[in-house]
């Protein structure tokens, strides 16, 4: 991959003298899903499939951009001076933002640069496209111009970009699993305090599973700020009765107690989701812990169930690829990933079954839906790296 970008840089922007090359990883959730911003656990894992990037410095104060995934875009130009979210600015306001983040940080970049981006994540599928390309430009502005940061710093940079910037109100989630991802661990991550433990990812026989709906939807657009909007009011709501500070803080039992004071229905189905799947996540690395993967699976069905019913976000291609999914022997567990509203599913399946998973899943979504599913055999991989 290295020589199929400096190949390309060369193309695009003349040659590739001082170029360097950089990878950050995507992401999937395997359960643990809109805790993040409630205070609660989450439980992620890095990819080997993510994004790469071959930038020069520049000598003067130019940024120059270019995607091998939206190549009918062309190269988009803009300066360190024009530093303002642009919706003509495209996909290029995701670096854009960092650029600007480390400034507000107190980092200012001191000079332009060409950028050239590849990234083999599937664009749209929720496995977190948007924070590997802000975790990359944080990583090569670290290595670039010096500046000191952890990994850890370039995931809080790169959600306060995603945040102030590009006018997604995300938890921190997608980018700490990113920047902390650890070959073949998962990261059981508690969001209130960002405390965390590496968990060794040991499914005998068997893979995780990924089915990318090819629902595309934008954060920005759809309504996870709405959610998150709805879960804050519930907080508040809560607090007059039992002084909590997140959702994440709450037992079941708490929860029942004290439900009532939230003022509608729909919150309550909110909330009430956002303290369960906190507490099944809880339990779900608890099974990993002791090997017992079908309690993990049982606990990951349970988890779609409450995102359907109780969050709603699901939506009729991510139903149908899970309870498709339900259907074939040799499924541990299935679940959407993701923020919803489109994107895609993680799945456990045995090795044997794995053909037979995608042969039958596919052919049924094809015939619901109308149009096919992509499916991807993972593997848990590291953090960014300079290659």
């Amino acid at each position: 991959m290295k020589d199929t970008m400096l190949r390309r840089f060369a193309e695009i922007f003349g040659d590739a003298e001082g170029v360097q090359v950089y990878f950050a990883p995507g992401r999937v959730n395997l359960i643990g899903e809109h805790t993040d911003y409630n205070g609660g656990h989450v439980f992620p894992c890095a990819l080997t499939i993510g994004t790469y990037g071959a930038v020069r410095k520049r000598q003067d104060r130019k940024l120059r951009f270019f995607s091998m995934n939206f190549e009918q875009l062309g190269v988009l130009e803009s300066s360190l001076d024009e530093l303002k979210p642009d919706p003509r600015a495209d996909w290029t306001n995701y670096p854009k933002g960092v650029i600007w983040a480390f400034g507000e940080k107190g980092m200012e970049t001191p000079t332009g640069m060409d950028l050239l981006l590849n990234g083999n994540i599937p664009n749209g599928s929720g496995l977190s496209s948007s924070a590997s390309v802000e975790v990359l430009t944080g990583f090569i502005l670290r290595d670039l111009f010096g500046f000191e940061v952890s990994n850890q710093d370039l995931a809080l940079i790169g959600q306060y970009s995603e945040n102030r910037f590009n006018g997604v109100n995300c938890g921190i989630m997608d980018q700490f699993a990113i920047a902390m991802g650890r070959k073949e661990h998962a990261i059981f991550l508690d969001t209130a305090d960002l405390s965390y433990e590496y968990a060794p990812i040991k499914l005998d026989k068997a893979k995780i599973v990924i089915a990318c709906s090819n629902k595309k939807r934008g954060l920005g657009d759809s309504k996870y700020n709405e959610r998150r909007s709805e879960c804050e009011t519930a907080l508040e709501e809560l607090r007059k009765v039992c002084g909590v500070n997140s959702l994440g803080e709450l037992t079941e039992e708490a929860f029942e107690k004290h439900k009532d004071s939230i003022g509608s229905e729909t919150r309550q189905r909110r909330a009430r989701h956002a303290v369960y799947e906190n507490r099944r996540t809880i339990a779900a690395v608890r099974a990993l812990q002791e090997n017992d993967v079908a309690a993990f699976g049982r606990l990951m069905n349970d988890s779609h169930l409450s995102l359907r019913d109780d969050y709603e976000v699901t939506g009729l291609e991510l139903d149908t690829l899970v309870e498709e999914a339900w259907k074939v022997e040799g499924v541990v567990g299935s679940r959407m990933t993701g923020a919803g509203f489109g994107g895609c599913t993680v799945s456990i399946v045995e090795d044997r079954a794995i053909d037979d998973f995608i042969a039958r899943v596919g052919a049924a979504y094809q015939e619901k839906i109308g149009y096919s599913a992509d499916f991807y055999v993972v593997e848990v991989g590291d953090g960014p790296c300079k290659m």
